[in-house]
């Protein structure tokens, strides 16, 4: 994993979800703005676990962990805090 978080999951959203190469908004709502459905969310969740060696319970798949840019990387160091507290701080 190369970057911040928030490089690393805004270059995902940009990937697989916007398709005309426009730069992500990190504070933008992705259910808001339609960009992701819920179908989406599931591919994003994968996408975190994947990627960053964490696992999401059930119960943390909400819109204050999973609804922007900036939302998900602070769910993402937590959950490394929480794993890998040295990683986090970086």
């Amino acid at each position: 994993m190369q970057g911040t978080p928030e490089c690393v999951i805004a270059d995902f959203i940009r990937d697989n979800f916007v398709f005309d190469g426009t730069a992500v908004d990190p504070e933008a709502s992705f259910l808001e703005s339609g960009l992701i459905d819920s179908t989406g969310i599931l591919e994003l969740v994968l996408f975190v676990e994947e990627t960053f060696g964490i696992t999401v319970a059930d119960d943390e798949v909400i819109p204050e962990h999973f609804d922007s840019v900036r939302r998900l990387a602070a769910y993402v160091r937590r959950k490394l805090a929480e794993v890998r507290p040295s990683v986090a701080a970086s």
